[in-house]
């Protein structure tokens, strides 16, 4: 699955701005940005839901809009907006989705809708958010597709759903297939992703695997010390936001920086001092600080 130089325009508004992305076999990438960011439009984009105004994409070799039989085989997507029909049951919605898709699906469907506890029997508009979300998940992954996008995935399901959900995307990814996750949930995520793309006001501000985005991102420190130089630690770059409370100092500092942070720090007698790395929400703060979360 390939994105290049991707843009999408609705009358003057930039949906997406010269969108580069790629997702290899066996690989989850999570897709992360704040409402308006872009996310659910590329995700129409790759299931030739939407044409683009400019760029390349390519999903299963195949362009998704001029040749859709093509390229959605073997395509697996949950859109975050599912809409399904209220009269019939569970079981048979996944049935249709099925014999849509020319496959009997019916190994794996089984297998997930006892795993994730799909009351099967039941019509659709009798479902619970939850229980709805659950038939999109079975849908999305019964097939065994080669590339699998989820559009918010956990929204609405219970925590041990989560659970499900995560281990059988990893398992996805195990098979060989490309799974793109959009989703708010920032746990769910670090869970199951090898790389992470963060989208801003339609561009892709970051890329990278998590522990090279932790690298850039700032660590938090919190020392009690006497005598701690904290215009030295000030005038440090990659130091930012110092808090001075007493002897207490809090503050951020860059991966880069934190080294000759702890050196001043040394030359101060040290009561307790903590250093929590950066984990996803605080790199998701770290590039969208200012827009509206």
């Amino acid at each position: 699955m390939c994105v290049r130089g991707l843009g999408k325009r609705f009358g003057r508004t930039v949906a997406l701005d010269r969108v580069d992305l790629e997702v290899r076999s066996g690989e989850v990438v999570g897709f992360l940005g704040p409402n308006g960011a872009g996310k659910t439009t590329l995700l129409r984009v790759l299931t030739g839901a939407l044409r683009p105004t400019t760029g390349a994409v390519a999903v299963l070799g195949r362009d998704p809009f001029r040749e859709v039989p093509a390229a959605r085989r073997g395509l697996g997507y949950l859109p975050g907006d599912l809409r399904l029909p209220s009269h019939l049951t569970a079981r048979r919605i996944l049935e249709l989705f099925a014999a849509l898709r020319g496959d009997g699906g019916s190994s794996d469907r089984d297998r997930l809708v006892e795993r994730l506890e799909v009351a099967a029997g039941r019509p659709r508009g009798g479902l619970s958010k939850g229980n709805r979300q659950k038939v999109g998940v079975v849908q999305a992954l019964m097939s065994r597709p080669s590339v699998v996008l989820l559009d918010e995935p956990s929204s609405g399901l219970d925590p041990l759903a989560q659970e499900v959900l995560e281990d059988e995307v990893r398992n996805a990814a195990a098979r060989g297939a490309a799974v793109l996750l959009s989703s708010h949930v920032l746990r769910e995520v670090e869970q199951v992703a090898d790389r992470v793309v963060l989208l801003r006001r339609g561009e892709v501000v970051a890329s990278a695997r998590l522990d090279e985005l932790r690298q850039a991102a700032p660590h938090d420190v919190d020392v009690l010390a006497d005598g701690l130089d904290v215009a030295a630690l000030r005038a440090l770059p990659g130091v930012d936001g110092l808090v001075e409370q007493g002897e207490r100092v809090r503050f951020a500092v860059t991966s880069g920086a934190l080294a000759t942070a702890v050196r001043v720090i040394a030359d101060a007698r040290v009561e307790d001092l903590r250093i929590a790395p950066a984990d996803l929400e605080q790199l998701f703060l770290h590039y969208y600080q200012g827009d509206q979360r």
